[in-house]
């Protein structure tokens, strides 16, 4: 079905009000940082923005976040193998941690829950997030991940399980090294 060059750019424009900043989320665990989350984002638009409209719209959620997914999974390979990682260099890298506006936001639960999360093994971080934070289906997740549907549950119910057991336990704070 034809559609009009105006028609085209509201769609877009509702797919970027829409899936802008969850995308932004998502792509900032993987990437690792925001400037890359934004560059990957960015691209990921200007990707949609160049396909038929037909051929994404019924599944446009999943198209957005297995683009970006692969995008970002390129941006990180791509760092790996850039990365200096001699003693002066990660004597003065950034640190990783959430800068004192994300922690300000988060509770004293929320805090736990995510260190929780982020002693799970990415795969299970991953389906997590793009279940409850993303509210995406088992199919689409496994058609992002390209993980069998069965196995993406499966992840879900053992992630789910073990936070459960460590919810209560304290949390030991892995080293740095």
């Amino acid at each position: 079905m034809a559609h009009t060059p105006d028609a085209d750019r509201t769609w877009l424009r509702d797919a970027m009000d829409r899936y802008e900043q969850p995308l932004l989320r998502y792509a900032a665990r993987i990437a690792g940082d925001g400037e890359a989350a934004r560059d990957v984002v960015q691209d990921v638009f200007c990707r949609l923005a160049q396909q038929p409209r037909d051929k994404v719209e019924g599944k446009l959620a999943e198209w957005l976040y297995t683009v970006c997914r692969n995008r970002c999974l390129d941006v990180r390979r791509k760092e790996s193998r850039m990365q200096d990682t001699s003693d002066a260099a990660l004597a003065t890298r950034p640190s990783a941690d959430p800068g004192p506006s994300a922690v300000a936001e988060t509770r004293d639960v929320g805090r736990k829950v995510t260190r929780l999360i982020a002693t799970l093994p990415e795969t299970q971080q991953e389906v997590l997030r793009l279940k409850f934070e993303h509210g995406l289906s088992y199919a689409e997740i496994s058609r992002i991940t390209s993980l069998s549907v069965s196995n993406v549950g499966y992840l879900l119910h053992v992630a789910i399980k073990t936070l459960g057991q460590r919810v209560d336990a304290p949390l030991a704070v892995p080293a740095k090294g």
